[in-house]
């Protein structure tokens, strides 16, 4: 093996997992379908029917991951969901 072959699957390795954080998105009382869809449109930047699903996901499931990524992409999104008022953590 080369060592650009090397230095080459070193950093896919490390960029998979940096990427194996993602945002967890609870069920709560509270918020509306609505609510939810339209933050997770704003704040994970999902299609309309992304966010639909995820919501659907959350009611009858309990939770979903919303978003996958590194870390410093996934903590400012979830302080959007969480200054939302959405349950959500980091996972």
């Amino acid at each position: 093996m080369s060592t650009k072959e090397k230095e080459l699957e070193e950093v896919l390795v490390e960029e998979s997992l940096n990427n194996h954080n993602e945002i967890v998105l609870f069920n709560d009382e509270v918020n509306t379908f609505d609510h939810v869809i339209n933050t997770l449109i704003y704040a994970c930047e999902h299609t309309p029917e992304q966010a639909e699903q995820c919501s659907i996901i959350v009611h009858y499931k309990g939770k979903c991951t919303v978003k996958t990524g590194p870390l410093n992409e996934l903590e400012p999104r979830c302080n959007m969901l969480l200054d939302a008022g959405l349950s959500a953590e980091i996972q």
